[in-house]
């Protein structure tokens, strides 16, 4: 019993020093997205959804719930923003090739189609992120019109 307890009071002492060593947050300026926005032109529906669905965990900003501030939420949050970024960052959209664009386009519709994202875990909590089947197919229409930007040719078989 003196090893159990011995074990908790670590347990405590390393949560509550976890609550001072926090950290660094997602916070981009105000038209982190401008580069993205301005070359696929999404509709303004899209947009919307877009920045609901996916810009907390797909862009260099995220709006932060409170519970954040709570270790060891805010290290799942955070390696959970660091993912998403390197999967797919709509604020570096501009250093992309004009393959990774189209590609990008691509498996935004594969990942709607497919229920995948938004994540389960993301829309637990943020209501907005909860797409129905007419606002997922708009943004399915979208990124499909949106790669005819890119004309990239089939590779030959």
């Amino acid at each position: 019993m003196k090893i159990v307890k011995k074990i908790l009071v670590a347990l405590l002492i390393i949560l509550i020093a976890m609550q001072f060593y926090r950290p660094e947050k997602n916070l981009a300026e105000d038209g982190h997205t401008a580069a993205f926005l301005a070359e696929t032109n999404p509709p303004q529906e899209v947009r919307a959804l877009i920045k609901a669905a996916c810009y907390d965990c797909h862009s260099n900003h995220t709006n932060y719930p409170w519970y954040n501030n709570i270790a060891p939420l805010s290290y799942w949050m955070a390696a959970h923003v660091a993912d998403g970024k390197e999967e797919l960052n709509y604020s570096e959209w501009a250093t992309y090739s004009k393959k990774k664009k189209d590609h990008k386009l691509e498996e935004i519709g594969e990942m709607l189609e497919k229920g995948y994202m938004p994540l389960k875990e993301y829309k637990w909590l943020h209501e907005e992120a909860r797409l129905t089947d007419v606002q997922r197919d708009q943004v399915m229409e979208w990124a499909k019109r949106a790669r005819t930007l890119y004309d990239i040719a089939p590779e030959p078989q």
